[in-house]
């Protein structure tokens, strides 16, 4: 409303562009200046990069994650593409503008979904492209927890990892009562003697050697069963911290975060902290099942709903029965295969880590 005595015309007016006047382009910056580079470390937001650049001379260079990338994770083993400061000098940042194709994904579900680096519904990436996860666990202090183990393998299974067990400590127990709870898995499993107190002995050493040598491996397990001992042994310059048991058997952990490092015969090696949880709340019945070749086409009868986790079909079933117990029965899998699925199957739902 104008004031007495005033008048007003359109000049008067200020008209405010409209958003679909500004100029936009979907074109992204195709960085085609970009370098190459292994991801060997994560930490807070920063990613440390193996870069090798036209002289065939590497440097590790610190990025950070463009925001064109948007929400998707930067993991260790992953193969990137960086701009900017790639230089690798002190105080620099480049930044990571794609992320190759995975081969092989080890992730978890967290407990808290809160925790840094978690995405949607608490699901964390830990590792990209390794060939196997290795199990650490002691025959003996600690305890080997067979719930652990089993999501470690689920975990493995479902995310295009060869699964191998190794069991520590030997000297000290007998192995094969746990061991041979995975026999219908065909885990292989390589056991060495005491990895923790003194130095590993020839064989042993030779043995890791060979199960490592020209592969990417991660190396998981509970503190206290020798894994990082293993780690140091394997690559002598790597200085990863080592420590005890406390009082009451539960391992204490000494390693803070996840590193890649490289075999002197070829290869790599990726430490893992000592964990706590290994959630697997984006883990399916179907997911895991897709696994066993030999059980997944029985699945053809199954009744609706059937989460396959026992006879009857499961909670979700229409009451029919699991079509797995009869495929068993005609012979087409044996008892112990199906048993091994069930029990990694409910192992999803466990708190035994």
């Amino acid at each position: 409303m104008s004031r007495l005595g005033e008048s007003w015309d359109n000049d008067d007016v200020r008209v405010r562009p409209s958003r679909s006047t500004r100029p936009r382009t979907k074109n992204r910056p195709r960085h085609s200046d970009a370098l190459s580079g292994f991801v060997v470390t994560v930490d807070r937001g920063r990613y440390t990069c193996l870069v090798e650049d036209g002289t065939r001379r590497e440097r590790l260079v610190t990025a950070m994650r463009a925001r064109e990338l948007g929400r998707r994770a930067v993991a260790v083993g992953d193969t990137v593409e960086l701009v900017g400061e790639t230089d690798g000098s002190i105080d620099s940042l480049a930044r990571i503008v794609r992320i190759g194709d995975r081969r092989s994904v080890l992730r978890r579900s967290q407990d808290d979904s809160a925790e840094a680096g978690a995405g949607p519904g608490g699901e964390k990436i830990l590792v990209a492209n390794a060939d196997q996860l290795v199990v650490v666990a002691a025959v003996t202090d600690p305890e080997p927890r067979p719930g652990f183990v089993d999501r470690c393998l689920v975990a493995a299974y479902t995310g295009d990892l060869d699964p191998v067990l190794v069991m520590t400590k030997t000297d000290l127990a007998d192995p094969a009562p746990f061991a041979d709870a995975y026999a219908a898995l065909d885990l292989p499993v390589l056991t060495i003697g005491r990895a923790t107190g003194r130095a590993l002995g020839p064989d042993d050493l030779a043995a890791v050697r060979d199960l490592v040598t020209d592969r990417v491996s991660v190396l998981v397990g509970h503190s206290g069963v020798g894994k990082s001992t293993l780690v140091n042994a394997l690559v002598p310059d790597a200085d990863r911290a080592t420590g005890g048991v406390s009082g009451v058997g539960k391992g204490r952990h000494t390693s803070t975060s996840a590193i890649a490092l490289r075999l002197p015969g070829g290869g790599w090696i990726i430490d893992t902290p000592g964990v706590r949880s290994f959630g697997l709340a984006h883990v399916t019945p179907d997911d895991l099942l897709e696994t066993f070749d030999d059980l997944l086409p029985g699945t053809v009868g199954c009744p609706p709903g059937c989460d396959h986790s026992g006879p009857d079909g499961g909670e979700g079933s229409t009451g029919a029965a699991c079509a797995l117990d009869a495929w068993v029965a005609a012979g087409h899998a044996t008892p112990e295969r199906l048993a091994s699925f069930r029990r990694l199957l409910a192992s999803r739902g466990t708190t035994d880590y």
